[in-house]
């Protein structure tokens, strides 16, 4: 009888040992289900013209990715930005970024008047407190900072002061290179301060250009902001070149002047050209191959331009007679015959910074409107030019 009762109790401990361990397997499926948990979502936010970054999304953080800061850059440079509620929760390995930065940004140094106008146009001019070449700078708002002490001069951009800026301690220094080859950055980032590349001026587009006001707006955590002050941009310059589209004479364009027997001018591809073809004119190397900026004898350019309408942003000359002064041969043109010359080297701030190079970048709406006001003066009777002046 004992005997009897033990092997059936056994029989019964088999099955139930056997149900034990086919729970725990489908337990051990199920949980395995559960934790494998889909990788993280990025969304990259599109640009609608500029290449050389992006604005990547994910549901904890934010990554700022620069492209090209430079030309023939290779690397891509990658930003971590977080929020201070962000940086508690979050979880990251500091070695796959270039810079961990907490947004928004509340101290800042930039490195070139280009980026002046951004802080300005994001009404976050009061964070900057340090600039290489104050005297540079042409806004008002910001001249006002600096008049008032607020923001310290760091020397020039090639040899910034690194013992004034490490003493100022700004949450990112915002530079720009020609080859990623500055060891004052290096020295910064060294020191814990990120510094991030800029390469707006990289860009092939005027639109392009403007846009990277969106870079400075995700680094302030003002994407909205920042998407607002460009959509009036683009909307501004669309409505000038649509305006423009349905003259009926366009005028011949020269542009450009000599350095050492040297005559230099945009190229077809160039964004100064791009204007000029949304202006509507007839500009005479607008076909021309090549990058950048034409490299042309003077005996070409005389030759094709002798009798152009007009002559634009003659290098850096504010006046007739300093052009008669550098060569007599700029004499010879009808544009100088006729006085049709027009240079935003006139343009200056209180201390000479040329507005056109600072503002320039981030309004090329501006400058649209500026070259049809000059070509073509029957259209935007009540504008006043902004950067363009008629040489003295």
């Amino acid at each position: 009888m004992k005997l009897l009762q033990l092997q059936m109790l056994l029989k019964k401990n088999t099955l139930l040992i056997i149900l034990i361990i086919l729970f725990c397997l489908t337990c051990k499926e199920n949980s395995k289900s559960e934790i494998e948990l889909p990788s993280t979502q990025k969304e990259t936010l599109e640009n609608s013209y500029a290449e050389g970054f992006n604005i990547i999304k994910t549901a904890n953080n934010t990554i700022l990715q620069i492209n090209s800061p430079w030309p023939n850059s290779e690397k891509t440079y990658s930003y971590l930005l977080l929020t201070k509620n962000q940086a508690m929760v979050s979880t990251y390995n500091k070695d796959d970024y270039d810079g961990i930065i907490t947004i928004p940004i509340k101290s800042i140094v930039v490195t070139s008047t280009t980026h002046i106008p951004a802080l300005e146009l994001l009404e976050v001019e009061e964070t900057l407190i340090g600039f290489p070449g104050t005297n540079y700078v042409s806004s008002k708002q910001t001249r006002a900072l600096i008049d008032a002490k607020k923001v310290r001069e760091l020397g020039k951009n090639e040899g910034i002061n690194t013992e004034v800026l490490l003493d100022l301690q700004p949450e990112v220094v915002v530079g720009f290179g020609i080859d990623g080859n500055n060891k004052t950055f290096e020295t910064i980032k060294k020191s814990g301060i990120p510094v991030i590349y800029n390469g707006d001026w990289v860009e092939k587009s005027p639109l392009a250009k403007a846009e990277w006001i969106k870079f400075f707006g995700v680094l302030f955590n003002k994407k909205k902001k920042a998407d607002s002050v460009f959509k009036t941009i683009v909307n501004n310059y669309n409505e000038a070149k649509l305006l423009a589209a349905n003259v009926n004479k366009r005028p011949s364009i020269l542009c450009g002047a000599m350095h050492k027997d040297i005559w230099y001018l945009p190229s077809s591809t160039s964004p100064e050209a791009q204007l000029l073809k949304d202006a509507n004119v007839n500009y005479l190397w607008q076909n021309s191959e090549g990058d950048g900026s034409l490299a042309l004898s003077f005996e070409s350019v005389y030759n094709k331009a002798k009798n152009a309408d007009i002559w634009l942003s003659p290098s850096y000359y504010t006046s007739y007679e300093s052009l008669e002064k550098a060569s007599e041969h700029y004499t010879k043109f009808d544009a100088f015959k006729n006085k049709s010359i027009y240079s935003f080297s006139n343009t200056t701030g209180a201390t000479g910074g040329v507005t056109y190079y600072e503002l320039g970048i981030a309004r090329p709406d501006l400058i649209l409107k500026d070259l049809i006001k000059i070509c073509h003066p029957n259209l935007l009777t009540n504008y006043e030019t902004h950067f363009f002046k008629s040489l003295k």
